[in-house]
């Protein structure tokens, strides 16, 4: 049976290779513009030219803030705030893939928060009663979709936590402007990890809840579409038909539509952080590394949806064969397409050791919407299989 839920997404989206030249009339209620962005990679393509001029040609004044990392940490949140309420920033203009969107939602809650944000937010996981700054994104990698949710992850690496905050739609962007040609200069590692977050974030979802309804028929849609223009794209990246699919399934994998009628899972995402929050390893990474050993282990408490999974996605034959061994079957397909593509598929190569796992352990947070609420034992081993 399908739940009863409330659906609303108020992120206005540009899509296509022109989308930038919305950018003026996107921010034309806004003048004093926060350009939030990562490392150099935007100077370098031009793109950091490119929007500086047509924020200065609108008449808006530009503050900056670089230097976000890619799991960003409380100590840049902390500092973000500061140059944001000192500069008196009215919108906050995200350039760049995931972590970044993530941060300046961060910002735009935590500027003129009373008390400490890491603790009210993400440790509460209170909602803002304060003055919010808007957000906008240019997105410049695929993957998190955080350029239409109010998700928001923070890594703090003194308590070994990275945690995320799903804010309600009073945080998601205003706007997002998607040219999937930008995503053409992305590094190869980062592409493919990018991939993998995509496909997780539409399996946390699909393994989880009631298993017959509209939210599932369209996952598998978006899966097989995903697999079908990644296998393209990593053979060649600036296939724009193959980059285009993958920028629009990213969005829609999470943007709330479907975990409508959906518990939602998300151990895997808990696993990942916590491997992520003791070795700063990209998190789409983590993700590829730890989901194999988890669904295995979960397999037997949601059978049937795994083997739904392997036929409507993978193409698995059911002739002859148990549900269990369909079951495995979808996921040695799901293994096979992961090495083709070229995820990592241990946390060894991620830098952990054995010696590592307790800790790691001990930052994985338990979630309660999947097929298995697992115990600390049962993370442990996961993780060992892991390694």
């Amino acid at each position: 049976m399908l739940g009863n839920f409330i659906y609303s997404n108020p992120t206005k989206l540009y899509f296509g290779n022109n989308a930038l030249d919305n950018l003026p009339v996107a921010l034309k209620d806004y003048s004093r513009i926060m350009l939030v962005y990562g490392g150099c990679s935007i100077k370098k393509t031009g793109l950091y030219d490119r929007i500086v001029k047509l924020l200065k040609d609108s008449g808006k004044t530009v503050i900056e803030d670089g230097g976000v990392m890619p799991n960003p940490t409380v100590g840049k949140l902390y500092e973000g705030c500061k140059i944001a309420r000192e500069n008196e920033v009215d919108f906050i203009l995200a350039v760049g893939g995931g972590s970044v969107c993530d941060y300046s939602k961060a910002v735009s809650v935590s500027t003129y928060c009373e008390g400490d944000p890491w603790e009210k937010y993400f440790i509460k996981f209170d909602e803002p009663d304060c003055k919010i700054i808007p957000v906008g994104c240019v997105l410049t990698m695929v993957g998190t979709g955080s350029e239409m949710n109010g998700g928001s992850v923070i890594t703090n690496h003194a308590q070994k936590l990275k945690i995320g905050h799903v804010f309600g739609e009073n945080v998601f962007p205003k706007f997002a402007i998607l040219n999937p040609e930008v995503t053409f200069t992305i590094p190869d590692y980062q592409m493919k990890a990018g991939f993998f977050d995509i496909m997780s974030h539409i399996l946390e979802q699909y393994f989880s809840g009631e298993d017959d309804n509209t939210s599932d028929y369209i996952m598998e849609g978006l899966l097989k579409s995903l697999i079908h223009s990644t296998r393209i794209a990593v053979k060649n990246p600036t296939d724009y038909e193959a980059r285009s699919n993958i920028m629009w399934t990213a969005t829609w994998a999470l943007n709330t539509l479907v975990a409508m009628g959906k518990s939602t899972d998300w151990e895997v995402h808990m696993l990942g952080q916590a491997v992520g929050a003791h070795t700063d390893a990209t998190h789409g990474m983590t993700l590829s590394a730890v989901s194999l050993p988890y669904y295995r282990h979960i397999l037997p408490y949601g059978l049937d949806k795994f083997v739904r999974f392997a036929e409507n996605v993978w193409g698995v034959s059911p002739a002859n064969k148990t549900k269990e061994e369909i079951a495995l079957e979808g996921l040695a397909e799901m293994e096979k397409y992961m090495r083709e593509i070229g995820v990592v598929m241990n946390i060894t190569d991620l830098g952990v050791t054995p010696e590592m796992i307790e800790g790691i352990a001990d930052s994985t947070l338990v979630m309660t919407g999947g097929y298995k609420v697992l115990t600390r034992e049962e993370i442990i081993a996961i993780l060992k299989e892991s390694l």
